[in-house]
């Protein structure tokens, strides 16, 4: 049985409280299967499998019985936007109660049915059971069983040595479509009469439509639509070929305005510290104890703006009904994006319906919120027919938002043996933040470029309370004395940044590591030895020890080898991550392997969990060795996988990932745990091997000889 909690809604978890009806979260049905709705979505990281497991284990059904439902404002519950690590946190806690009630509800029903105690009752693959073999099950009670009723908080879930699924890897549900090719992505998506659209903007920034000649497009066989609205300009066609063709032509026919000035893409410090900024302290500590200070050492880091490089260009389709509309999309918070779709075509947010496809790479807010929107602007202009709209491969390295670039500035008084004892670190960058649904204004790409344009966002960093923006990451966890952190949001954006992954919690931590990292050498300590002896938080110590261990720290010296470590807690409040880099260097760093020891709590399934850190892994060695977004003075000009080139298969090195089973603590995620102790642990090592410190992003052969002009 399931113990009883008093009855409270207030004792429920937060996204539970917020969408209590049970029956929005799961339903029986009388031919054996629950299904599952939650309002997270699947963008690769395996959430899909992960709850499964969590209502498979509290319905003590299998797996297989469970069907999982995409996410639909027309049906889920509203679980605001799938980001930041916070699946399994907020989507898998308020499953795991909801699942527990119901379990509760059924066995009670079980008891009147069979005139027996529920707590003599016993559930095993949806069968209920009791004494003298009288048996009832989910499937016989579905039709009787109501509910549609509110979360309680009168039942809480099964202990954890009662869970048979949760902590053992289990098959992602996912991937036997992707492997055999079965259409699941909504690139895949087609539906009947669907016509086909393509947006036309221009490559200079913000250049506005002054002039448009439509004859050629129209000519072009196929052509069922010219849609345009302000600069905003789109066709429709019959299929891909005939829209592409049109687009060309328009495309020719277009006069654009004087492009704005871009800021200078090789001195982006300068640039981001010199604009008019919004300047935050973020926390500020004083010493119980001052001590004297002997010398105080400083040094800057930067990253440079990063683009979500999605491997399949952002798609959507939409479709009008009258004054309804109905939208497929993959972006991460449906919810989200209907309410500033409502905002934009001055709908009420009941007309509107936006579900969820899997799409092909997401790694925070890329272009497919914007391209929801292209394509229900163009579906506008051909009533009653869906329109698929997908963006080029140039649209989506030059139009979606970019990872904001970052410059951190660390500064440490030390005694007169080496110890810290003041610490400040000041960070400037653009806000890391522009989802939508989260203001007055529309934070949609087409939304600036209408006849009656909306004013483009700046972005914004979230609170420190819900792990920060520019500044996440910033406060060290380390036992410092003294220390006070500062945060400098630009208030001009010339370039459009919005969430990538981590937000700034990579720049911050790769600069912290970086730094202690000079304050060991110093010393003469060893990095491994000097971070223990700063840190209280025993499972901090034991992913880093766990890492260490692994990986043999430290290897013994070779010519042209270098070894590096990096650690942080994502968010501070989030999992625990280590890493130990191997590189080889001479005119490029190549990573040759990885050792990684993770804690994220409860591992509900340790394999997910290890693929997720890998993941996450190997984009960071992409993003230290590779990435970076390029412009001139009006464009990007990063507009192709050669101009943006990111980590080749023959490049990846080997990673072995330790999980650090913690069944007693609640889950976190691990999506973004891995990147700044990767990317830090990379730098580190190659001073390790070179005598070189990189603090410029991304580490290349340039960066490597501007390191060795500075050590002339």
């Amino acid at each position: 049985m399931n113990q009883q909690a008093p009855s409270s809604a207030a004792g429920l978890p937060v996204n539970l409280a917020a969408n209590p009806k049970l029956s929005s979260w799961l339903k029986f049905s009388a031919d054996g299967e629950v299904t599952v709705s939650p309002g997270k979505v699947e963008i690769g990281q395996g959430i899909v499998t992960a709850l499964a497991q969590i209502a498979a284990d509290e319905l003590d059904v299998e797996i297989s019985r469970v069907r999982m439902v995409r996410a639909s404002t027309a049906m889920s519950p509203n679980e605001g936007v799938t980001s930041g690590s916070l699946s399994i946190q907020q989507s898998g806690r308020a499953l795991r109660h909801a699942c527990a009630e119901a379990r509760h509800i059924f066995l009670t029903a079980a008891s009147d049915r069979l005139g027996v105690a529920a707590d003599a009752l016993s559930i095993q693959d949806g069968t209920i059971s009791g004494p003298g073999n009288v048996t009832t099950s989910y499937w016989e009670l579905a039709d009787d069983v109501v509910l549609d009723r509110d979360a309680t908080a009168a039942v809480m879930p099964k202990p954890v040595a009662q869970r048979t699924l949760a902590g053992r890897s289990t098959q992602r549900l996912d991937i036997p479509d992707k492997v055999f090719s079965c259409p699941r992505f909504i690139h895949d998506q087609v539906l009947p009469g669907m016509l086909h659209g393509r947006v036309m903007r221009p490559d200079t920034a913000r250049a506005k439509l002054l002039e448009l000649k439509e004859d050629g497009a129209r000519a072009i066989a196929g052509v069922v639509a010219i849609a345009r609205d302000g600069s905003f300009t789109g066709v429709v066609g019959e299929t891909e070929h005939c829209v592409e063709a049109a687009l060309k032509a328009l495309q020719k026919g277009a006069t654009w305005s004087q492009a704005e000035t871009l800021p200078d893409e090789n001195d982006l410090a300068s640039f981001l510290k010199a604009e008019p900024s919004e300047p935050v302290v973020i926390d500020e500590r004083a010493a119980s104890m001052p001590r004297v200070k002997s010398r105080t050492i400083a040094r800057q880091y930067s990253r440079p703006y990063l683009a979500h490089a999605s491997i399949a260009p952002s798609c959507a389709i939409a479709q009008w009904d009258a004054d309804k509309v109905r939208v497929w999309t993959h972006s991460q918070g449906v919810y989200l994006l209907r309410a500033d779709l409502a905002l934009v075509l001055k709908l009420p947010i009941e007309n509107i319906t936006v579900e969820h496809m899997e799409g092909a790479g997401c790694y925070g807010h890329n272009a497919a919120d914007d391209v929801a929107l292209d394509a229900v602007l163009l579906a506008r202009a051909v009533p009653g027919r869906p329109v698929r709209v997908q963006w080029s491969r140039q649209d989506e390295m030059t139009q979606a938002p970019f990872g904001a670039a970052m410059v951190i500035e660390i500064e440490a008084d030390l005694d007169a043996a080496g110890e810290v004892v003041d610490w400040r670190h000041s960070v400037w960058s653009n806000g890391h933040a522009a989802r939508p649904g989260r203001a007055a204004q529309p934070a949609l790409l087409a939304a600036f470029e209408l006849e009656k344009p909306f004013p483009r966002m700046i972005s914004s960093n979230p609170p420190q309370a819900n792990g920060g923006g520019a500044d996440r990451n910033a406060i060290p966890l380390y036992d410092f004395p003294a220390w006070r952190i500062a945060s400098h949001r630009l208030l001009t954006m010339p370039v459009r940044t919005s969430a990538l992954r981590t937000l700034g919690a990579h720049g911050n931590v790769f600069a912290i590591e970086s730094f202690l990292d000079e304050i060991a050498a110093g010393r003469n300590e060893d990095p491994v030895a000097f971070r223990l002896r700063h840190l209280r938080d025993e499972r901090a110590r034991d992913v880093i020890r766990s890492a260490a261990t692994r990986a043999g720290w430290k290897p013994e010296r070779r010519p042209g080898v270098g070894h590096g470590i990096g650690f942080a807690r994502y968010k501070n409040t989030g999992a625990y991550c280590a890493a130990i880099a191997e590189v080889e260097g001479d005119q490029d760093i190549r990573v040759m392997k990885l050792t990684l020891a993770a804690d994220v709590g409860e591992a509900i399934n340790p394999d997910g969990v290890a693929n997720q850190i890998e993941g996450g892994a190997i984009q960071a060695v992409s993003w230290a060795l590779k990435e970076r977004v390029r412009f001139d003075q009006q464009r990007i000009t990063s507009a192709s996988w050669s101009d943006y080139p990111i980590l080749r298969f023959s490049e990846v090195p080997d990673v072995e990932v330790e999980v650090i089973q913690r069944s007693d603590l609640d889950p976190v995620g691990a999506g973004e745990a891995a990147h700044g102790p990767v990317t830090a642990a990379i730098a580190n090592a190659v001073f390790d091997c070179l005598g070189l410190r990189i603090r410029n992003l991304p580490i290349t052969r340039d960066s490597l000889i501007a390191a060795m002009e500075l050590n002339k």
